[in-house]
This record gives C-alpha cells, sequence and structure tokens, in this order.
C-alpha cells in the first residue's frame, strides 16, 4: 500500500500534554534511581579485535548473518537475506590529546536490497520516493567517514571535537547495532526513527567538554534522512542541531538525555521539521571468565512543527550465560500515526494524524557453533509477537502478527573476564578503550 506523498504535512498527533508531562517525570526518576542500585561486578566491553601497528591503535568490530526472515499476516512477507556491517578506528596520540580515525561501512543494499528487510510495524525512510512501513530499510555503505580529538586541560576534565562528512550526532542513545544490550539481536527496534535513527547523517560538527563522570556535547548535523542511494555520500549540509548530557554513574550505570532540531528529515514532505528528546539508561555486568549481562532502557519522542508529541519506550537485554549460550529480548511500545504506518490511503483511508499504539516482543536464543582465537559463528533464531489496536486488525490480518528470524552469525569474540580490553560506549558512540576493574 503507497501511501499519498506529502501526506505527512497535514499529520498532527494528538495526545495530552499534561501525560507526558507525567511520563517524563516518572521515566526521569526511574533513571535518577538507576544510579543508586547496587554494583555488580564488572563492565561489558563490545566484542572486538585489538591491533597494533606502529604508534596507531587499532578496533575492528563488526557483524555479519545469513538470515531467513518471515513475517505472518497481510502486511508480512518472506526473505533470505544478510544484514552486515564493519566499524575500524585508528587511534593515535596526538598534541597533547587523542586522534581517532573512524570508519564504519555495510553492505547491506546487497545483503538485504533496496527495500531492506520485512519487519512488521517497522517505518522510516523511503523506496520509490514512497515512505517504507513494515521493512526496515538498508542502511548506507558509508554509515561513518569521521575523525575525533579528544584532550584533557586537567586530570579528568578536557575537551573533543569531531567532524565527519557522514557520522553520528550527539542526539540519542546509541545505535541500536553497537549496544552490548543488542549486539546480537539482528533486528532493528521499532522505535528506531524515535530514537538513535540520526546515527548516519550525512555532515556532522560536534564539540564535547568534559569533567569527572559528566560529559555536555553539542552539534551541528544535516537533519535529512538517507537518501535510497546507499552507495554515495548524501549532499553534506548542517541545517540542524542537538545537545546530549551523558553521565557515567559507574563503569557499569550509563545515563544520558538528549534534545535536537532536525531540519527537513522527510524528502517526501520537505516542508516538515521535527523536534527529538531522549532518554537513556544502559547497564552491564560480567560474572565469571564467559557471562555477561547488558541492559538498555530508552525513551524517545518526536514532534512534528505544530503537533502534539508521539513517543517509544524499550526495554532490551542480552544475556551470555557462558562462552556458547545467550539469550537476547526487547519489548517496545511506539506511537505511530496512520501516515508512519501508510494506512491513510484505501482501502484503509484513516486520518494521516490518528495516531495507534503499537506493541513489539522479541525473545531469541543464539548458540555458538565455533569459536577461533578472535571470532565466533553462532547460530540464532528470534521470535517477534506484536499487538496491534483492533481498529488495524484488518490490515494486518490479526491483532497479534508475529514474525520469526533464524539466522547464522559470524562476528569478534567477546572479552574474557580478565581481560577487559575491548569496544566500550563514549557518550554515543563506541570508542577503543582499556576498561578499568
Amino acid at each position: 500500500m503507497v501511501p499519498t506523498i506529502g501526506a505527512r504535512t497535514n499529520v498532527r498527533r494528538r495526545n495530552s500534554s499534561g501525560s507526558w508531562c507525567v511520563r517524563i517525570t516518572a521515566i526521569a526518576l526511574l533513571l535518577l534511581a538507576a544510579t543508586h542500585a547496587a554494583r555488580p561486578q564488572a563492565a561489558t566491553p563490545l566484542p572486538g579485535i585489538e591491533s597494533v601497528a606502529g604508534s596507531w591503535q587499532l578496533m575492528f568490530m563488526g557483524f555479519a548473518d545469513a538470515q531467513y526472515d518471515r513475517q505472518d499476516g497481510v502486511r508480512g512477507s518472506t526473505q533470505i537475506g544478510s544484514i552486515n556491517w564493519g566499524m575500524l578506528t585508528a587511534t593515535h596520540k596526538l598534541a597533547g590529546g587523542e586522534l581517532e580515525l573512524r570508519t564504519m561501512l555495510s553492505l547491506d543494499a546487497i545483503g538485504v536490497g533496496s527495500r531492506g528487510y520485512p519487519e512488521l510495524l517497522q517505518s522510516g525512510e523511503t523506496y520509490g520516493g514512497a515512505p517504507l512501513h513494515d521493512r526496515q530499510h538498508p542502511h548506507d555503505a558509508f554509515m561513518e567517514l569521521g575523525a575525533k580529538f579528544r584532550r584533557e586541560v586537567s586530570p579528568g576534565t578536557g575537551f573533543s571535537f569531531y567532524a565527519a562528512p557522514v557520522g553520528e550526532p550527539a542526539l540519542g542513545p546509541v545505535a541500536f547495532m553497537m549496544r552490548p544490550s543488542a549486539i546480537d539481536n539482528p533486528i532493528a527496534p521499532i522505535g528506531h526513527h524515535w530514537q538513535d535513527a540520526t546515527h548516519v547523517a550525512f555532515g556532522v560538527l560536534s564539540v564535547g567538554a568534559f569533567t569527572g563522570a559528566w560529559k555536555l556535547e553539542g552539534s551541528w548535523f544535516n537533519g535529512r534522512d538517507p537518501d535510497e542511494n546507499r552507495w554515495n555520500l548524501d549532499p553534506i549540509r548542517l541545517d540542524s542541531w542537538s545537545g546530549r548530557l551523558t553521565y557515567e554513574a559507574s563503569p557499569h550505570w550509563s545515563l544520558a538525555a538528549s534534545y535536537g532540531y532536525l531540519n527537513s528529515p522527510f524528502s517526501y514532505a520537505p516542508t516538515v521539521s521535527e523536534h527529538r528528546a531522549t532518554l537513556s539508561a544502559s547497564h552491564g555486568v560480567q560474572y565469571g571468565p564467559d557471562g555477561q549481562w547488558s541492559t538498555a532502557l530508552i525513551w524517545g519522542v518526536n514532534s512534528e512543527h505544530g503537533a502534539s508529541m508521539s513517543s517509544s519506550m524499550l526495554a532490551e537485554s542480552e544475556l551470555s550465560l557462558d562462552a556458547r549460550n545467550s539469550f537476547v529480548a526487547r519489548a517496545e511500545y511506539v506511537q505511530k500515526s496512520a501516515d508512519d504506518l501508510a494506512l491513510d490511503a484505501a482501502p484503509f483511508a484513516f486520518p494521516p494524524a490518528r495516531t495507534f499504539g503499537v506493541y513489539a516482543v522479541s525473545l531469541g536464543y543464539v548458540r555458538e557453533l565455533a569459536q577461533w582465537n578472535r571470532a565466533t559463528l553462532g547460530v540464532g533464531v528470534l521470535g517477534t509477537l506484536n499487538a496491534v489496536p483492533g481498529a488495524l486488525g484488518s490490515a494486518y490480518g490479526s491483532t497479534t502478527p508475529a514474525g520469526v528470524v533464524v539466522f547464522v552469525r559470524l562476528r569478534p569474540g567477546r572479552a574474557k573476564g580478565g581481560d577487559m580490553q575491548g569496544m566500550v560506549m563514549d557518550s554515543g558512540v563506541a570508542s577503543s578503550a582499556l576498561l578499568r576493574p
């Protein structure tokens, strides 16, 4: 079903502002309370491969799978494809500080095609000039090409600069594929475009200041979603802005809040701009030689000019029992309009502004089949149960449409309990570092 192009210009999301004040306050209190929770034993680094080339420290991490994706119901479909990405950082001492060169690449456009992979209730970006719905878009071949400079002016206090023709501004939580709580989850959250979708922006300049456990960042960036050509660099412009405050409560807890203005993010509705706010909390604990548990709580809200807010909430977790057995889980609630889900045209013809609360709950298991010194090969399955209001039952063939993904996955291995080197989160992006126990 192809929606009416430009219908989004008339979308008005109808929600009580009072109820949002209550929700925002409740979530803020939850995140603050998290800082006083019992301290676990150790932080959880991301799986990565470290090396040294002369005076440069190198770090690689990535993910590649072959997957069978089946989404049931009227709007579902089946696909055999591959999700993949790779990231390389090179770090070097410079001018009393540290220079980090970053690149992140993906062959999604080959692995899942120009329309991406089937995922019920997903929305965001376009195909054939029309908004995608019930599919996750492929990522661009160039997801990041950037450089970051960080320097202390006194112990624990300093500044940073980041510049990228394509990169990630200081808006939202860590992108889903880089979160330890979702590193083995093969599908994107359905709230992606309410939370962390700006992780691929064509044109980013950021400045930051840090002291102790606090970091404040500001960014100027391109607010437009990537276009449908996944192989080039989109036109670079700096027409949007954002700010993010991060508090590293301990090596195990990280809290962040961000706000941003996105100028004309939608190519099919160029006169519409958007405001976005996010809150997030991430937690990690490592136990024994091979076990670890990572969890994230995320709230994101969008507001188009002249419209009320629509929100998303996410809780996700990955539990690795040992070197070979891991469980992943995610639960989401998102408010999506008829326009978001392409339900504003015949035969449904809901008003574009009408908002529906939709849910998705996923549970998966991964078993490592073969492990080498620097890589691991696993097989996994992820099942998802979605829930939509009764008004959408005919559109989806059920009020509880389901999906399943079976996959074989290759990625770097995790650091051992006694070897804490690996990728850690640095205010929204991954950074190569040595964790302290």
